[in-house]
């Protein structure tokens, strides 16, 4: 890991407020409310870390309109779980960040499910593949243990995610229902630009799909075909994702919700997509992307109105 987990922001609460505070207005406080910057930071023990706005009379701290909201849990212990999450190239369970950060697994899962909220990449309209000559290969992979695994030897519940990869670029996974044309569809030509050269298997549900670009290829795993024509045709830029995707299935998570599987995936995609920054840039970033992601609950007594 490249953090330095003596750093005092990770220990004393009063340095982890003031680095977030410097992270989230490096020009000064602004209101959350209303984007004032005529605010004033309250005195008292009972007020630390408060500020009030002078125009819309609000109250606010750095954690307002943030994952953050509304959290007990220190901020210190924020910044350490972010800082371990980021640095972990295949995943952190909650259960071993519970046992490192100090916490209940209750709050380690709460924890790390909100940074990985956080960790969902603002430029998620921006299509893949729109350079010169850009190539995005498209592949599936299935989440879930085997049937003979199993003790009841039941049928085991698998989940597909597909990943849509640049070569040199970005990565963009998903959980989908189904692998089939209907569903695929519109997930790539929403997330791949149409000058892209589309790059996948054998499987027949791209074949419609490919002619939609300005090329299709094909590599026939099933003949045991891999790379091809001088190195252009092959898909192991997406195979690569996978296998630090299943890594982390296999040897960290053990097994992923469906519910959430989502998330899991924008935590890869992510670290991935940040592979050639440090670990505390990448952090920082994650830290940055918790500002207006707020989650709240719906009263289960409503759902039912």
């Amino acid at each position: 890991m490249d953090i330095n987990i003596t750093n005092p922001i990770f220990h004393d609460e009063a340095k982890a407020i003031a680095h977030l505070e410097t992270s989230r207005w490096p020009d000064g406080a602004t209101c959350p409310h209303c984007g004032s910057d005529r605010v004033r930071k309250m005195e008292g023990k009972t007020q630390a870390g408060m500020f009030l706005c002078n125009d819309c009379r609000d109250k606010f701290t750095v954690r307002t309109g943030s994952v953050m909201e509304r959290s007990h849990v220190p901020l210190h212990k924020w910044l350490l779980a972010t800082h371990i999450m980021a640095a972990s190239k295949k995943g952190m369970s909650a259960a071993q960040m519970a046992r490192m950060i100090g916490v209940t697994y209750k709050t380690a899962w709460f924890l790390c499910h909100r940074i990985r909220e956080a960790m969902d990449e603002a430029d998620g309209n921006t299509p893949l593949g729109g350079g010169d000559q850009a190539v995005v290969e498209a592949d599936e992979t299935y989440v879930g243990g085997k049937a003979k695994n199993r003790a009841t030897r039941k049928p085991a519940a698998k989940k597909a995610v597909v990943a849509l990869v640049e070569r040199d670029g970005r990565a963009r996974s998903f959980h989908v229902a189904n692998v089939n044309a209907k569903h695929l569809r519109g997930l790539i030509v929403t997330n791949v630009h149409r000058s892209a050269h589309l790059m996948t298997d054998e499987a027949t549900v791209y074949t419609g799909i490919g002619r939609e670009f300005s090329g299709h290829s094909v590599v026939n795993h099933s003949a045991k075909e891999y790379v091809t024509t001088g190195g252009f045709k092959h898909s192991n830029t997406a195979e690569n994702f996978f296998s630090i995707f299943k890594r982390g299935v296999i040897g960290t998570y053990h097994h992923m919700s469906e519910a959430h599987l989502g998330r899991y995936c924008r935590e890869f995609d992510l670290r991935y997509n940040t592979r050639e920054m440090s670990d505390g840039e990448r952090a920082a970033a994650i830290v940055k992307g918790m500002v207006g992601r707020r989650l709240t609950y719906r009263r289960t007594d409503n759902l039912a109105a």
